[in-house]
């Protein structure tokens, strides 16, 4: 071994240790941004984004999406100071479909006397009327839909009672079979919005059965309202409740947006997989120790170091400042021939992102309002998109 590397750089992040299963598919979001993309611009850039359309106001700091499938197109740069500049360029493209989103509650928050958030009161809304009128609006003219106003919302109820039996009771008598039974009084919603509030978040919950894998069982996540003063929040947050939201109301064309979900799954994979170590040859000599570290060292009860065999995939893991590059309501423009692989079709509202995203098709993701965007450059829209390759990817 006299041309063997005495050092070597190491291998994996120790920052993502314990490199476990996630506990649990839909994320929680750890961290939120202290402004919004829209308070960005306008601080920023000031009357040119005005301009556009652009105003600091009240918003869902995130939104989740399902995860389609892939593409590709050629879109005209507008990044500056590039060599590239001006021209067409290809790049790959990621389909989210985005079905929108039911606003269930409103939670507030006080600062306790160690300082920490400490919930104050909620209010909860019946979503009946919402995801009828959800449905009316985005997806009733869409003939391969194939399924009425009062499947979705039975449907809906159906897998919103098995995520929380507690929300959604049986109704046998009711138009829907079931009723939403934890709606808050005007009193309780009055005191929940009133007082010393340090921050105010909505209780959210995805409508499935509108996305292209049409499953039931939806996810209840909490997102954050940022921009604008607290009262002004408060208001939003009141005249959100009981309603839906679309991601266009969330997010802009062209801005950049952090992806939180979890990874594909590899399950038990050895040390040169899982870290990408290198594997010396095999000769008589040393044949029983290849893919193989030797002694773990120092000893049990401490952080292990070295690169060993274990899980691989499925980690809660987030990815920075991923740009939207089209927003539009009718998926259908988007899906490739023949549907994406393994989820299908998209219907209603999608969300094209430039680049990859990791996870599997039909994985639920949040985005998210960058927390450390590149203030070096905030465009106000997306790019000009000269081709969208809409060709089958099933290889025939």
């Amino acid at each position: 071994m006299g041309h063997r590397k005495l050092h070597a750089p190491r291998h994996g992040s120790l920052g993502v240790r314990p490199r476990k299963r996630a506990e649990e598919l839909t994320p929680r979001v750890k961290r939120w941004p202290e402004k919004s993309w829209f308070d960005i611009l306008v601080e920023r850039l000031g009357n040119e984004a005005t301009s556009q359309g652009v105003v600091a106001r009240p918003v869902l700091l995130g939104f989740p999406v399902y995860k389609a499938g892939m593409t590709h197109a050629i879109i005209v740069e507008d990044r500056p100071n590039t060599p590239v500049t001006g021209k067409e360029v290809f790049t790959p493209v990621t389909i989210l479909d985005a079905p929108p989103i039911v606003v269930l509650g409103v939670r507030t928050y006080i600062i306790d006397e160690e300082g920490y958030l400490k919930t104050k009161g909620e209010a909860w809304r019946s979503p009946h009327d919402a995801v009828a009128k959800a449905f009316e609006e985005l997806y009733a003219g869409i003939p391969l839909m194939g399924i009425s106003v009062k499947d979705v919302v039975r449907k809906y109820l159906h897998g919103l009672r098995k995520v929380n039996h507690g929300l959604v009771k049986p109704e046998p008598s009711s138009e829907y079979g079931f009723k939403f039974v934890a709606e808050s009084s005007e009193s309780e919603l009055r005191d929940a919005l009133s007082g010393e509030i340090a921050d105010v978040r909505v209780i959210a919950s995805t409508i499935p059965v509108l996305s292209g894998i049409g499953k039931k069982k939806p996810e209840i996540i909490e997102l954050k309202i940022g921009g604008g003063s607290i009262d002004e929040r408060l208001k939003y947050a009141e005249g959100i409740l009981g309603g839906y939201v679309k991601a266009s109301d969330v997010f802009m064309e062209g801005q950049f947006v952090d992806v939180i979900g979890v990874t594909k799954g590899k399950g038990f994979q050895g040390v040169v997989k899982r870290f990408g170590v290198k594997e010396l040859p095999r000769w008589h000599k040393h044949r029983k120790g290849s893919r193989k570290i030797g002694a773990r060292s120092p000893g049990f009860g401490t952080m292990s170091e070295p690169p060993q065999a274990g899980q691989m995939g499925f980690h809660r893991r987030t990815e920075y400042n991923k740009r939207i590059l089209k927003m539009g309501l009718n998926g259908l423009e988007t899906t490739i021939e023949g549907g994406f692989l393994h989820y299908g079709l998209v219907y209603g509202p999608y969300i094209m992102l430039k680049g990859t995203v990791f996870g599997p098709a039909k994985r639920m993701l949040i985005l998210r309002h960058p927390i450390r965007p590149n203030l070096r450059w905030l465009p106000l829209s997306g790019p000009k998109i000269a081709y969208l390759s809409l060709e089958s990817k099933q290889g025939i």
